[in-house]
């Protein structure tokens, strides 16, 4: 699957691959993409399937995710990569360095960074969202204003119907969607599922979790350590889910540390 991408930094300097999570893009990640370009590093922003401006897919499961990403630094044949994950982008992360071993010899990426997730099964918790999004009518829109009224019954929150409705743009005089709703509503419960085909991945890799937000437990630590025992995780404090969006520069520095 070709993704769509953006890429910040110098071509020579080493990659950092990062994907976002559900109902996102690589738009997402670009203000905070040029500071990490700044540290000495290539950053290519990625939008999955079904998302942003990447082809649409009648599936979206986290082996064919994993799949795509590895199409993706084959093609754009990367060496070493960082592999950085939000929330479903951490997932797809995680179930590539299991799906991906490269046969016992030294892995295609060098490190992983997953934010805010971990890698057990999660209850459907997007239903709001979901039926909020569904509930705007594409065929007669005129502006977005209206689709936030819309959205409004559905979800309390301006800052995240601002987030949701980014995906919605204009296309030869009316509205579309830029995710592929039928599909993620389809494979909702598919998204929160426990990853597959585990093996224990032996790369660096760093969990970045916020103290506000429930994502990683305390409970969940033994369970990461038992699959990636090669690996720590960092608490931001006053972060909730979006960690990199709500503490840039506490999330950044928390980069740069364990990559150097």
């Amino acid at each position: 699957m070709n993704l769509f991408f953006r890429e910040v930094g110098d071509p020579d300097h080493p990659p950092i691959v990062i994907l976002h999570g559900l109902f996102g893009s690589s738009d997402n990640w670009l203000t905070i993409s040029k500071v990490i370009a700044e540290k000495g590093y290539r950053v290519l922003l990625v939008d999955q399937r079904n998302h942003g401006q990447s082809p649409r897919a009648d599936t979206h499961d986290y082996d064919g995710m994993a799949a795509d990403l590895h199409e993706f630094i084959v093609e754009h044949q990367l060496d070493q990569p960082v592999l950085v994950g939000h929330s479903m982008g951490g997932k797809t992360v995680m179930q590539y360095a299991m799906n991906y071993p490269n046969n016992g010899l030294p892995s295609d990426f060098s490190k992983l960074v997953v934010v805010d997730i971990a890698p057990k099964f999660y209850p459907v918790h997007h239903g709001d969202i979901l039926r909020g999004l569904s509930a705007i009518d594409l065929a007669t829109l005129t502006n977005r204003n209206v689709a936030d009224a819309q959205l409004a019954a559905y979800e309390p929150s301006p800052t995240v119907r601002q987030f949701l409705l980014k995906n919605l743009y204009r296309s030869e005089g009316r509205f579309d969607w830029r995710i592929n709703l039928p599909v993620i509503i389809r494979e909702i419960h598919g998204i929160g599922e426990e990853l597959s085909h585990q093996r224990t991945v032996m790369e660096p890799t760093l969990f970045i979790r916020g103290s506000e937000s429930g994502y990683i437990a305390d409970a969940d630590l033994p369970g990461i350590q038992k699959l990636f025992p090669n690996s720590r995780v960092e608490t931001i404090e006053g972060a909730g889910h979006w960690v990199q969006a709500e503490k840039p520069t506490e999330f950044v520095q928390t980069l740069m540390q364990f990559l150097s």
